[in-house]
Formats: structure tokens, sequence, C-alpha cells
């Protein structure tokens, strides 16, 4: 994520801020120039420039403390394009789940920022019932049946539960898994919906996944239940970039698919602070950097993941020293490598289209 700054006096914003902490004037996020607009306090609406736009305001779930985006005061759906792409929120009357469903709009937010950057389309699903994205977050409790997290042709399930710290730590334990955040099956979900639309429909692009990771015509069902049975096969860590990725080709898929966004947030939040890794090395293991260039404008994929290697091993290591796990607790075997850049190459065919 790059470093925000108050449209007023310039002071270093998160991304998430509704107001500056240096002048105190109120912060609304514009994802149409991607900045940060200084807000007087106290309005409805706001009319920022002379150019003849029309004014703006808030998107509707600010009022919930659920977003901080702007839209114009004329949008007759009151929601930002983060927002219009959810279908089922949970009952926020209830303090306990409106506070999960905030957690998962800071990480859906995050997500819907990097697939702008990223040239992607994002259609919700209203608008285009065949092509478009649309989120359902549940919960268990208010369902007929478990809450699978999920996709489906376009529509993503999350389970409310999950943005409970401690319920997904226990079941991040239970799974065997390094890894499990709200962020993390955002960006893992919708690579599924983006493998639809992207890889399934181009024959030579398919043709390649295949070639990468495997066919996906294979049975899912047994795949997945032969999975949770066997686990992992022995030696999984030289061709996949996690155990779920072995479970089936389109979870490989969509493993590689997060990690990529993983490392592109990771890499332009370096960027944006300037960073430098420079250890002492030898001379045949070179773990330097210099976070020089934004990873959303750059099509090389091998310099990145240069960048990114000594980045992530700098991190997990200022981790270790705090007592905390590996803040990236995966390692990018010659196999990722080349699944990643696909990736990359399918990412760059979409955003030239």
């Amino acid at each position: 994520m790059k470093i925000y700054h108050c449209g007023h006096c310039h002071y270093p914003v998160y991304f998430e801020n509704v107001v500056c902490n240096n002048c105190g004037n109120w912060l609304g996020y514009s994802s149409e120039d991607d900045r940060m607009l200084a807000l007087t306090p106290g309005q409805t609406e706001w009319n920022l420039s002379t150019g003849g736009q029309s004014p703006i305001k808030y998107c509707n779930n600010h009022q919930h403390e659920a977003c901080n985006w702007m839209i114009p005061s004329s949008d007759p759906t009151g929601l930002c394009d983060a927002c219009d792409l959810n279908r089922t929120v949970p009952n926020l009357s209830d303090p306990e789940k409106l506070r999960e469903w905030q957690e998962l709009e800071q990480a859906k937010h995050r997500l819907v920022y990097a697939l702008y950057r990223l040239g992607l389309p994002v259609r919700d699903k209203m608008t285009h019932p065949n092509r478009g994205l649309a989120f359902d977050f549940l919960a268990t409790e208010d369902a007929d049946e478990p809450v699978m997290t999920g996709h489906d042709e376009g529509l993503i399930t999350l389970n409310v539960n999950e943005a409970d710290s401690v319920n997904r730590e226990a079941t991040r334990i239970q799974m065997h898994e390094k890894y499990r955040t709200l962020i993390g099956h955002f960006r893992h979900e919708v690579g599924h919906y983006y493998w639809d639309h992207l890889v399934a429909p181009k024959p030579q692009v398919l043709e390649e996944f295949r070639r990468l990771f495997g066919d996906e015509r294979a049975d899912y069902g047994e795949a997945l239940e032969q999975h949770y049975k066997d686990g992992a096969p022995n030696g999984w860590e030289r061709n996949y970039i996690s155990e779920y990725a072995t479970m089936h080709p389109w979870e490989d898929w969509a493993e590689t698919w997060a990690h990529y966004l993983h490392l592109m947030d990771m890499l332009e939040t370096a960027y944006a602070f300037g960073m430098t890794v420079n250890p002492p090395t030898t001379p045949d293991v070179i773990m330097r950097v210099e976070a020089d260039f934004n990873p959303y404008q750059q099509r090389d994929m091998e310099k990145i993941l240069k960048a990114c290697v000594p980045l992530t091993f700098a991190i997990n290591s200022l981790n270790r020293g705090m007592g905390r796990p590996d803040l990236y607790p995966f390692v990018i075997n010659d196999s990722v490598r080349a699944k990643l850049e696909y990736v990359n190459r399918v990412i760059a065919e979409a955003r030239n289209n």
C-alpha cells in the first residue's frame, strides 16, 4: 500500500483514516484519482472543485464506520465501488457482527484498491449478472447450515466469524496452516473469480495453465476428500506455495494468485517508504534490494521477485525479534516462480485489453 497524505496539511495518513490526526480535518478516499481528500468537518457533502464536478459525499457505509470512500452526491446507489459489491451483510444491529463486518470491509477495500492498481475489471454482479463480482458475508448462527468460505460463479461467500481473531487462529491451528488472514481469504477467493474470466475462456492461456498447474478437469470433490484424508504429498514444498495448493489445480492457481497480491502489496509499501535491504552476505548469496520501483508499474516479474525475497527475509527477522511468527512464512521455489510469472502475464494481458 502506498503512503497517503492529508489533502490539507499533507501529514501522512493510513488508507483507512477518516480524520487527520495533525490538522483535524475529515478525510475521504477518492478512488477516481487515488488520493486522500481533506474535508471540512460537520458537513454532509462537499464541493472541492471549481471545474464543474458535482458535489461529493461519503459512501453510505461511512455511517457504520466501515468505509471512508467518496462518491458523487448524485450517485443513486449511495455506495462506493467497493461497497457496491456487497450482496449480503450480517445483522448490523448486533455490535459484534458490526465489528466483524467492519474488519471484513477493511480487507475488501484493500483488495479493490489492488485490483484497480493492476488494471483489472471490477464489475458488480447486479449490473453484470454473468460477469460481475459479489460478496455474501454470512454468520453461521444466522444460517440454516454451516457457512463455508468459497467462490461460485462470481459470488464470494465469507463467514464473518473469520473476522474474530481468536476463532481464526483456532481454525488455523486445527487446519495446520502457516497463515490465515482476512486479506488472504479475499485475495484467494477473488483468484477463482478471475480464473473464470482471464484463463478459462482462452485456449492458449488455458493450455499453459494446465502445463504449470495441472488439469483442472480432475474431479474437485474427489480431490477435496483425498486432501483432507491424506494431506499434502511428500515433497510438496518443491512445487507448491502451500499445502492447500496441492489439493487441485484450481486451488494451486488461487493460492499463487493470492501470493502474487501479497508480494505486490509488500513491495509497494517498501517502495513508498524508500526501503533498502543491504545485509552483509557471501558473494554467491545476494540479499540486497533497493525498493526503487512501483511494482504495479513493473512488468518484469523476475525483478519483482528479486526484490521481494530479501524484503520478506528482513520482515521475518524483525518479527522473530519480537517473538512473533514469520510475517511471510513461505518459500518461493522455482516451480512457484514460474507460476507467479504466469499470473503476472495473465494480468498484463487483461490490463492491455
